[in-house]
């Protein structure tokens, strides 16, 4: 008898929970909306844009969990179990990624860092201030942060509770080497249904206005959109980031959008590094060629894959990699060059793209 009533209350504890955690999950829900200021973590001494030429690099650091050890639970549909997959790694590893990631500071000199996936205060990455940590290696330039990814609790995988990914706050890094007269977060639009919306991104956009001697503005736009989408949600960002660049442009100014695409450039065959090696269901999908005017310009290092399938630990020539790391700029804006960097996928699921470009004054 009592068997029978254990067997009869365990799926109903099961039931109970997951109400428990939905709810949770929806009072606690954060709703970003419109445009809001970053978060300044410092200040650049320089004011003004004197130098027609400049460097950047971005960077998918992967919350410093995601280096070449890991199989991350959450890619091919780990929703309910982690199928003993990491949900996040020891924290040694942790220390190991961040300590690679945070090193391109110091070893590719840039005036501008963009990272993505930089986190402030989750579980995964056991609570360490990245943002702060990072801006602590670039002294002397501006540190701005724009939240994308806040929740109390995901509690993914949803039959493992006491494997839960956590707590979340993370987001984008913007570090430049000038002062910008404007920095906001601004929310882009598209959103999964209820409930999957309450435990997945909130993308942004990290905008940046930066003055110069040249008489025109710099705008510096950070990325990191939609992953887990096939299309819809994906065109509303692309086409939210098209009007927005546009419109600077309109006024004279230098565009550069630089980041995690989680779209393969223009024309650009997802299988280039693997041809038909791509997973099922993962083939990849292309930049619309069309949402820009002919004249604004795509760049990437076609030479180095940027992002690898992490669904199990990396393996070199076996794991399926591809290209979705590169920049966007302006016709104003001439690109001098372009590098990414081959590291193994080390420290995180990205590999980092170098730029330098000049901007072309009238």
């Amino acid at each position: 008898m009592k068997k029978l009533r254990l067997l009869w209350l365990l799926p109903l504890l099961a039931l109970l929970y997951v109400v428990g955690v939905i709810g949770y999950g929806t009072l606690t829900d954060y709703q970003p909306t419109g445009a809001s200021p970053a978060e300044v973590g410092a200040h650049a001494s320089e004011k003004i844009v004197k130098d027609s030429v400049l460097s950047l690099l971005s960077w998918n650091l992967g919350y410093a969990g995601l280096g070449a050890e890991a199989d991350f639970f959450y890619q091919g549909s780990g929703f309910f179990t982690s199928r003993g997959r990491m949900v996040r790694p020891t924290k040694a590893l942790v220390d190991q990624y961040f300590e690679g990631t945070t090193n391109a500071i110091k070893n590719y000199k840039a005036d501008f860092y963009l990272f993505q996936e930089v986190d402030y205060a989750s579980k995964r990455s056991y609570f360490r201030n990245q943002f702060k940590a990072i801006q602590e290696k670039a002294p002397g330039f501006f540190a701005g942060y724009f939240p994308n990814y806040r929740a109390k609790r995901v509690p993914l995988p949803l039959l493992e509770p006491w494997n839960a990914y956590g707590a979340v706050n993370s987001g984008l890094g913007t570090y430049s080497k000038f002062e910008p007269t404007e920095a906001k977060r601004l929310q882009m639009p598209g959103k999964f249904g209820w409930p999957k919306r309450l435990f997945m991104l909130d993308r942004c956009l990290g905008f940046t206005r930066y003055k110069t001697s040249f008489g025109k503005d710099l705008v510096v736009i950070n990325i990191h959109n939609e992953a887990f989408d096939k299309g819809g949600i994906k065109q509303q960002q692309e086409r939210f980031l098209r009007d927005l660049a546009l419109r600077e442009y309109a006024k004279g100014n230098y565009v550069i959008a630089g980041g995690d695409w989680n779209t393969c450039p223009p024309f650009f065959a997802p299988d280039k590094f693997m041809p038909g090696k791509a997973p099922a269901g993962e083939e990849g999908q292309n930049m619309n060629p069309d949402l820009f005017p002919a004249d604004w310009n795509w760049i990437y290092d076609p030479t180095v894959p940027t992002n690898r399938n992490n669904d199990r630990p990396y393996q070199q020539f076996k794991t399926f990699v591809t290209l979705i790391d590169y920049y966007l700029v302006s016709p104003n804006v001439k690109v001098r060059k372009v590098k990414g960097i081959k590291q193994e996928f080390r420290f995180s699921d990205h590999q980092a793209v170098w730029m330098e470009v000049e901007f072309i004054v009238p």
